[in-house]
């Protein structure tokens, strides 16, 4: 599995546009092959702060997402809206049972 995390400060000016476009783009992005999750979160401790959480099936998934025009499209109006591109961290995962742990 592929995780995608990132994370942005969202100025208060264009919010409901910002949250908008994510809402979309976490909708249209959990509707493609191999996306087992996508969402766009508030921060609790910094409600000004969006956080991004997706789960991939693996990179074939997440090339493929990537390659997506719509994917593009949003990076460069979030990015415009933002005033920064916000950063992006991608990590091989696998799951760990808890009594793997012991």
């Amino acid at each position: 599995m592929i995780i995608i995390t990132a994370s942005f400060a969202v100025p208060p000016a264009g919010r409901e546009e910002i949250i908008a476009l994510c809402i979309e783009h976490s909708a249209r992005s959990r509707a493609e092959p191999g996306c087992i999750s996508h969402h766009i979160l508030v921060d609790c401790e910094d409600p000004e702060r969006l956080f991004y959480h997706e789960q991939w099936q693996d990179e074939a998934a997440v090339a493929a997402h990537f390659a997506v025009p719509e994917s593009g499209e949003f990076v460069k109006r979030l990015t415009a809206l933002v005033g920064v591109r916000p950063a992006m961290q991608i990590y091989r995962a696998e799951p760990v049972s808890v009594a793997d742990l012991g």
